[in-house]
Parts: structure tokens; C-alpha cells; sequence
């Protein structure tokens, strides 16, 4: 349902272009763009991951759009250096384009398309992925219902026996597991992906190296000219889950381990998932303590002046892979859907 409003929201005001006469001032000053997976388009039905996924066609158009349009791609720092000083009356827009996880194919499919457009980036990198230590339990969950005609397990004290045959049964079943598993804790998350992994035959590492880059191609990609390197915690949980010890550790621990591989400071940050359960006024705070110039989530929003007392909160915008439509893009960089989406509040960190 969520995603057929989406949808439609997006038709209505592409068809009419009424997006375009979004007042300035709801367009902010710039955009922080968010993405995963840059890799050519899967041929498999069954893909409930799809949405971190964009074609490497349609990174290159979408960076070719923007510069018609006027805007210039930036480093973080300069971000933060453009939000500090912000004054839209003079400044063109800008746009920062940030990579979560640090996946393999950020470097074979969208790195030659960042050289030809000569675009700086951010990649947020989780130290865990690197060394194989850390889970990718939503690929883990895609991968066990895959492999699986038919799901029984337990979440919460409750039993799913699920059918999972056809591809319409298994985003049945992912919904239906995934859905109860963000509601809980991250130990509950964990087990139940780690039993429907047993049965299912996986090698849960094997999952992370076959998609994950590890430290020496880290290292090799942070020495590239156009590459800045965050921090992204030590094994990509959501920080609000856990208690507050433990919250500061997976932060600040994962910027000590980026800084001794690749010998350069770590200034940036992004929350895991990054939604309101995920990371709010707690963690911001610790992020903020820690040192850290900037810190990203995943609340969708554009930059305003305002932001600059809340580097720690910055919004982005999500280049989701179902959507990959330049008209979309212009939507959300219109500023129209954000301001009903945040109620007219420039700045959504509660």
C-alpha cells in the first residue's frame, strides 16, 4: 500500500509538473544523496532488496540531470563548509553523493562513471563487512527464502508457516518476517535470521565476502582522489537498540579501525538504517561528542541553513532502486514532498 501511494504521488506530480512551482525556499540549498548497490539490473523476481539497488545507466543519467540543472557535486566537507555558511540567495545548489556499506560494486560500476564526471563521493564503510566478522542479515533473510518453499519460524513468541514456492509467496514471506523482526531487538533479529540461515544451508560469511569489499580494496579506494571514507559502526546495528555503552563503542570503535587501515583521519559518520527507532537525540549526541564533523541518517529531507546546529542529524535524500526515474528525483529536489513529509519543518531531528 505504501508503495502504491509512492507511486502514485510521484505520477500525479511528474504528469503535472506541479512540483515545479515549489517555492524556492522549500528547495533548501542542497541534497545529500544516498545509495548502496550500483550494478546491472537483476533478473531474478524475487527481490526485496531491490530498493538499495540503482543500475549504473541510471547513476549516469541521474549525475548528467542534475548538472543540466545546475547543481555541483561536493565533498562532505564542503557540504558541511556550504550549510555553515549557508545563503541559497547566492550559492548554486549542490549535491553529495554518499555509498553505505562498502560494497564491491560501488567501485567496479560506479567509480569509472564518478572519474568521468569527475564527482567526489562518500563511502561510509563498516569494519565488520570488511573482516567478514559483521552480518548482512537482510541479504541473509533474502537469500534463506530464496533457497526455501516454505518458511517456519518463530519472532517474538510467534509462529509464521509461511509458503514460499513462487515469487509472489516469498515477498509474502519477507514481508511478513522482516516486518516483525524491525520491531524487536537486534539479539531476536539476529537468531531468527541465524536459524533460517542453518536451514537453509548458508555461509553467512561467504554472503558478505561475495558483495563486500575487504580492507585492501578499501585501502586501495581511499587513496582514489575523488573518495572521502566515514564510518558506518563496527557491525551495522541499529543503534537505538542498544544500551548506551554499547552504542558509543560501535561508533567510536569503527573509526579507530578505519583510521589504522587506510592512515587517514575519519570525520564522518552514518547511522545504521538510520530511521527514528534506529538513531535519534541519543546517538546524535554521541556522534556529535565523539568528534565527528558530520553524521548522516536516512530521514528523507534537503539542506537548509538550519542544519548547521545539526550536523549530527543530517538528512538524505534515498536514490531508491524502485524508482529510478529522473522525474522522481526532480520531485524530492523540488522540496514539495519533504514538506509534507517533515510537516513543514525544515529540520526533523526529535
Amino acid at each position: 500500500m505504501r508503495k502504491r501511494m509512492i507511486g502514485a504521488g510521484f505520477a500525479l506530480l511528474g504528469a503535472t509538473g506541479l512540483h515545479r512551482l515549489a517555492p524556492a525556499s522549500m528547495r533548501g540549498i542542497g541534497a545529500i544523496l544516498m545509495l548502496h548497490h550500483v550494478r546491472p539490473r537483476q533478473a531474478d523476481p524475487f527481490r526485496p532488496n531491490g530498493l538499495l539497488e540503482i543500475t549504473p545507466e541510471f547513476l549516469e543519467a541521474l549525475i548528467i540531470r542534475l548538472r543540466q540543472r545546475g547543481y555541483d557535486f561536493v565533498t562532505m566537507d564542503e557540504a558541511v563548509a556550504r550549510i555553515a555558511a549557508a545563503d541559497a540567495a547566492v550559492q548554486k545548489p549542490f549535491v553529495t553523493l554518499t555509498f553505505d556499506d562498502g560494497y564491491r560494486d560501488n567501485r567496479d560500476h560506479a567509480l569509472p562513471i564518478l572519474e568521468r564526471h569527475a564527482c567526489p563521493f562518500m563511502l561510509y564503510v563498516t569494519p565488520g563487512f570488511a573482516d567478514r566478522s559483521a552480518r548482512l542479515w537482510w541479504l541473509e533473510l533474502e537469500e534463506a527464502i530464496r533457497r526455501s518453499p516454505r518458511v517456519d519460524t518463530t519472532v517474538g513468541g510467534e509462529t509464521l508457516l509461511l509458503a514460499a514456492s513462487t515469487p509472489k509467496e516469498k515477498q509474502e514471506a519477507w514481508d511478513a518476517i522482516y516486518t516483525r523482526l524491525r520491531r524487536g531487538d537486534e539479539t531476536q533479529l539476529l537468531g531468527v535470521v541465524d536459524r533460517l540461515c542453518a536451514t537453509a544451508g548458508i555461509d553467512r560469511p561467504a554472503l558478505v565476502a561475495g558483495v563486500c569489499m575487504d580492507w585492501d580494496e578499501i585501502l586501495a579506494l581511499s587513496r582514489h582522489a575523488l573518495a572521502t571514507v566515514g564510518a558506518h559502526t563496527m557491525t551495522h546495528p541499529r543503534l537505538a537498540k542498544l544500551d548506551e555503552a554499547a552504542m558509543i563503542e560501535e561508533i567510536d570503535r569503527s573509526r579507530t579501525a578505519i583510521e589504522a587501515r587506510i592512515s587517514r583521519p575519519v570525520r564522518h559518520f552514518a547511522y545504521p538504517v538510520g530511521d527514528p527507532t534506529s538513531a535519534g537525540p541519543r546517538e546524535f549526541v554521541a556522534a556529535r561528542d565523539l568528534g565527528f564533523a558530520s553524521a548522516v541518517t536516512t530521514r528523507p529531507g534537503l539542506l537548509f541553513a538550519e542544519h548547521a546546529a545539526h550536523l549530527d542529524a543530517l538528512p538524505r535524500l534515498s536514490v531508491n532502486g524502485d524508482w529510478q526515474d529522473l522525474t522522481n528525483i526532480e520531485v524530492l529536489l523540488s522540496g514539495a514532498a519533504f514538506a509534507l513529509w517533515n510537516r513543514g519543518r525544515k529540520v526533523n531531528a526529535a
